[in-house]
């Protein structure tokens, strides 16, 4: 017999968790499934923990909105619940004059977002700030920092927790169906150890990589509906020694990425990356948990030295370290122009009680907290049963 529960909760990250502390604070019945025997393992626990200033997106797209909004929350947040974090700020470098107006042209991005704090430094005012730093000019954002994504998760857990929502762990999902009769939308059949299966009012699919394989499956969701998962690995690696810089240091962005950056974590050390290795996968399972798939490369550190040495020619040699690797999860492939943050629900795909959030890389740790407030204001005080939503529609 089906257990029924009014929200369920696909992927245990940064995202899913805000999502279900946010509903469970609205009073709904919440439980989260994940894979794995933990929260936020995969992508959640490999990037750069960066908190983004919402500068690089274009106008009007859920990752520029989400992100600026994500921003004061989760500066909000953290210093609410004494969570570690910092207020560091970045600086993203033109190495060369002919980048100096693309630095004009991401001010502008960035304004056209809400970002009205940056500003434009000639190369004495970057030298003041950063002596490493060698640029023509860079553009600095104050609002820029870096938190302890462990603690915000761990935070965000209790939280749930504390508001009566539940997470079973090494509780992977096998299928579902979307329902036409009957009190609940969605049943969702659960593998594991324990085996069993849910019904529920809503199915909020937050897996992150395996969040398109997690929509496939679904049965009832138009297929078209559903991207093509693309994965984008980041290598990272660690500066040996004290940390060159107080603040981020970013060169102008790349297509598939933001380049080979430099992050001051809160212990004031220094880490490289991520870079862009692209993998092949028929499915997000042999990228998922642990396994030679994250291993760093020592070869491509000659890639890392020549990148890194445009903006901090003083990088000594051997001092790069290979420290860890992440996966973004893309839904547009090599050489396409970076996707929006997909949120696909019952208005999208036409099947009540299912909510896909889909391709939810950078900036989705920033962006969690607002994500949660747009998922919320969905959701609504939505009681509405599958027989009546498909009644409805007929109409």
């Amino acid at each position: 017999m089906a257990h029924f529960v009014d929200t369920v909760v696909v992927g245990a990250g940064v995202v899913g968790l805000a999502v279900a502390r946010a509903l469970a604070r609205r009073g709904r019945e919440v439980l989260m499934l994940e894979r794995f025997g933990r929260i936020g393992s995969v992508t959640s626990a490999r990037n750069s923990e960066v908190i983004h200033a919402g500068i690089y997106y274009p106008k009007g797209s859920l990752k520029a909105s989400s992100c600026v909004r994500g921003k004061a929350l989760l500066y909000d947040y953290c210093s609410q619940r004494g969570l570690p974090f910092m207020n560091c700020g970045k600086l993203i470098v033109a190495s060369s004059q002919e980048q100096v107006a693309t630095l004009q042209s991401i001010k502008e991005k960035g304004e056209d977002n809400g970002v009205n704090d940056l500003r434009i430094l000639e190369r004495e005012e970057v030298e003041a700030l950063e002596p490493q730093v060698k640029c023509c000019a860079a553009l600095l954002s104050p609002s820029t920092g870096v938190v302890d994504s462990h603690a915000f998760m761990l935070a965000l857990q209790g939280e749930l927790e504390d508001q009566g929502g539940a997470i079973a762990f090494n509780a992977p999902v096998v299928r579902g169906q979307a329902r036409s009769n009957g009190d609940a939308r969605v049943c969702v059949h659960v593998g594991g150890d324990s085996p069993t299966e849910l019904t529920c009012n809503w199915l909020i699919n937050a897996a992150g990589l395996a969040a398109p394989w997690v929509a496939s499956v679904l049965e009832g969701l138009p297929r078209q509906k559903v991207p093509k998962a693309y994965y984008a690995k980041g290598n990272y690696y660690s500066l040996q020694g004290k940390s060159p810089f107080s603040r981020l240091i970013y060169p102008v962005p790349e297509q598939a990425g933001l380049g080979v950056h430099a992050t001051v974590d809160l212990a004031q050390q220094c880490r490289f990356g991520p870079d862009v290795e692209w993998l092949s996968a028929e499915s997000p399972d042999t990228l998922l948990g642990e396994g030679p798939h994250y291993d760093v490369d020592p070869r491509r550190a000659d890639s890392f030295y020549a990148e890194v040495r445009k903006y901090w020619p003083g990088l000594p040699d051997g001092a790069l370290v290979p420290s860890y690797s992440g996966i973004r999860p893309k839904i547009v492939g090599p050489g396409e122009t970076s996707a929006d943050f997909v949120i696909s629900g019952p208005e999208d795909h036409g099947v009540p009680g299912i909510i896909n959030l889909l391709g939810f890389e950078s900036p989705g740790l920033t962006a969690s907290l607002a994500i949660a407030e747009h998922i919320e204001a969905r959701l609504g005080h939505d009681v509405e049963t599958a027989s009546e939503w498909f009644d409805r529609k007929k109409k």
